[in-house]
């Protein structure tokens, strides 16, 4: 293709509104065509709301139009799979939130679709994408810290209210699946793939956990994460190597106040800008070089979701 691609949303959630749609924009020759709801006012306020072209009632109608080009998947976790694998077998690219799947099985029936599909499926890590992420793994590989070890990786918030999808168990909620996987797939990207992993978790009253830390074991080195939604916002993580490390206030979603510095014997010795855009933005840039032909598609659910799913399952 070659001319403007065009999006269908499913779902009204927040973060199609404060990160996807904003990103499309920013990225430049996609347009957000439609948005389906299973309450059509309620996809009418959201499509009035966010420049959206027009709201269906049900995600079928986006899944049957011809003339969308790639569905981005913004739906509670447990919904990921069934929608995924229909917009996949209906010939659009997916772009689905994470995690993609609960459950390593449950991913691995998901890719064997996608294996077989017209176009690329992507989970919603975006960070691979993002300027940051490729200096930092350039750091790495000019042995900037000598040979890495270790990561140390975190990610808190605080959950206000108990009326959230986040603690259904139903839906897919707890902190390991919304926030922990992050910590996950950057140690995929660094490491490779687990090949042991346990955790604790602290469960609330609905029973999904409501924090979570644990180790997981590479061929390489290891995995010290922590996730919850008890603690004030951090992303703050450390990669610790054989003569120095590097220390990130957010690997995941870094903004221009973002801190990237590499330390030796305990001093600051370098401090890298983290990059202009957003990770977000930068995914979905990628993804429409890919639908026009001009790259070839990188980071796919493919080639890295199934090595996240079984380290959540080792953690869960």
């Amino acid at each position: 293709m070659s001319g403007t691609v065009r999006w269908g949303i499913l779902g009204t959630a927040g973060i199609a509104a404060r990160a996807f749609l904003p990103a499309l924009r920013a990225a430049g020759g996609g347009a957000a065509a439609v948005v389906a709801g299973r309450d059509l006012a309620r996809a009418e306020a959201f499509a009035a709301d966010n420049g959206v072209e027009r709201a269906v009632l049900g995600y079928e109608a986006v899944i049957e139009d011809p003339l969308i080009d790639a569905v981005y998947i913004p739906l509670p976790n447990a919904l990921h799979a069934k929608w995924t694998i229909a917009a996949l077998e209906a010939g659009k690219a997916v772009l689905c939130e994470k995690p993609l799947c609960l459950t390593a099985e449950e991913a691995e029936n998901v890719i064997e679709v996608a294996r077989g599909s017209a176009r690329p499926l992507w989970e919603a890590f975006v960070f691979p994408f993002h300027p940051q992420t490729a200096r930092l793994r350039g750091l790495l590989a000019d042995g900037e810290i000598g040979e890495l070890r270790e990561i140390w990786s975190s990610f808190h918030f605080t959950m206000e209210g108990t009326e959230n999808i986040r603690l259904d168990p139903a839906l897919g909620g707890g902190a390991l699946y919304d926030v922990g996987c992050y910590p996950v797939r950057l140690a995929n990207l660094l490491f490779g793939d687990a090949v042991a992993g346990h955790a604790v978790a602290v469960k609330g009253e609905a029973g999904v956990d409501i924090e979570t830390a644990g180790v997981l074991e590479f061929p390489a080195g290891r995995l010290l994460m922590s996730c919850g939604f008890d603690l004030p916002f951090t992303t703050f993580t450390r990669l610790v190597g054989t003569n120095g490390e590097i220390r990130l206030t957010n690997p995941f979603h870094p903004e221009p106040h973002d801190v990237f510095e590499v330390w030796r014997d305990g001093r600051l010795v370098a401090r890298h800008e983290p990059g202009e855009g957003t990770a977000f933005s930068w995914g979905v840039r990628h993804i429409h070089e890919v639908l026009r032909g001009r790259a070839e598609p990188r980071h796919t659910a493919v080639d890295d979701s199934l090595a996240t799913a079984r380290a959540i399952d080792m953690l869960r």
